[in-house]
């Protein structure tokens, strides 16, 4: 048997590459433009619930990248009370295999790559989806995706105002000053969902509830806005997707009838919103197949639940620039 050797990027190692917002921005299109063109497999993700959901779980995702010659597999932990221990709330570990072979090709830490590719997705929704002159951001949410929504975010439209909104005050106020710090503008820090949310171009739910609870009121939408919720559990009023014009979301099969979990569970499991009634899936729009946003008018929603295909895309990316600044491991396999 030949030798078989894996690249293995720990989190020192994804530190050190620093991705920049436009590399990042940049792998995360290249995959959804595959998925909009076929050229993807995307496995709906499975989870693992060691006691109880509010408490935490895994997700397991699988997917297919033809363009880039890989297969992946991510398993992330998401536990809500980490901080408590000093640790993120997402860690996460990428495998990357040959889709010919089935030989291992790479093990990177992923727990930056969820961030990433997380808030690359809201971003070049907005890129497609929101109105060009948006100026006014709410952010429900400080987790880990959260800086990343933020940054990109802001990457593309150079926000005028940024509200943030975060249940435990120490949360909320540490990532406002982290995100001054790195944007090196004033974050206004809400302490309650409305003055976040009300009238915003862009509303962005990334909450951790225990159970649905519909905080986020359909009435604090204008028309013309766009909304991107995604937390586990339902922070909606049943009635958002009415106003909608557009709902888009990342991946209808991990997004359809008789999945756990996610922002419109209700109204997928209840047939509010359907295969027939969705405008498309991002992919599409982003490989030009069908339209994004048509006029300023529309009030448009993009739901996502993270794609294995974009974890895999910024894996790559990852390893290919590691293996140009000689940064990471070798590990011998066979």
């Amino acid at each position: 048997m030949q030798e078989i050797w894996i690249d293995y990027l720990n989190a020192i190692d994804a530190k050190a590459l620093a991705l920049t917002n436009d590399e990042i921005l940049d792998a995360v299109s290249k995959a959804l433009d595959a998925q909009g063109r076929g050229e993807t497999v995307i496995e709906p993700r499975v989870h693992l619930v060691p006691e109880s959901s509010d408490k935490g779980h895994f997700n397991v995702l699988r997917g297919y990248v033809k363009s880039l010659g890989y297969a992946g597999v991510k398993v992330v932990g998401d536990f809500v009370d980490n901080y408590k221990q000093g640790l993120p709330s997402e860690l996460a570990v990428l495998n990357l295999f040959d889709p010919h072979t089935g030989v291992p090709k790479a093990i990177v830490d992923a727990t930056a790559i969820t961030d990433m590719r997380t808030g690359a997705v809201t971003a070049i929704g907005a890129r497609h989806l929101a109105r060009k002159d948006s100026k006014v951001l709410g952010h429900i949410g400080a987790r880990g995706t959260a800086y990343w929504n933020v940054r990109l975010l802001d990457h593309l439209f150079d926000f005028d105002e940024i509200r943030i909104h975060s249940r435990r005050p120490e949360s909320r106020d540490a990532f406002a000053a982290k995100l001054e710090k790195d944007l090196g503008k004033k974050i206004i820090v809400t302490d309650n969902w409305e003055d976040c949310l009300k009238d915003a171009d862009i509303l962005v739910e990334a909450s951790r509830l225990p159970e649905p609870t519909p905080l986020f009121k359909t009435s604090w939408v204008k028309k013309g806005a766009f909304v991107v919720p995604y937390g586990t559990m339902s922070a909606l009023e049943f009635d958002l997707t009415d106003i909608m014009d557009k709902v888009v979301v990342d991946d209808w099969g991990q997004c359809g009838p008789g999945r756990p979990y996610g922002a419109l569970r209700r109204h997928v499991d209840e047939g509010k919103v359907t295969a027939e009634t969705l405008h498309a899936e991002i992919g599409q729009i982003v490989a030009g197949m069908k339209p994004g946003r048509e006029s300023d008018d529309e009030t448009i929603l993009f739901w996502h639940r993270g794609l294995s295909t974009t974890d895999v895309a910024l894996g790559a990316a990852m390893v290919d620039k590691a293996k140009r600044m000689n940064i990471g491991q070798r590990l011998r396999f066979a």
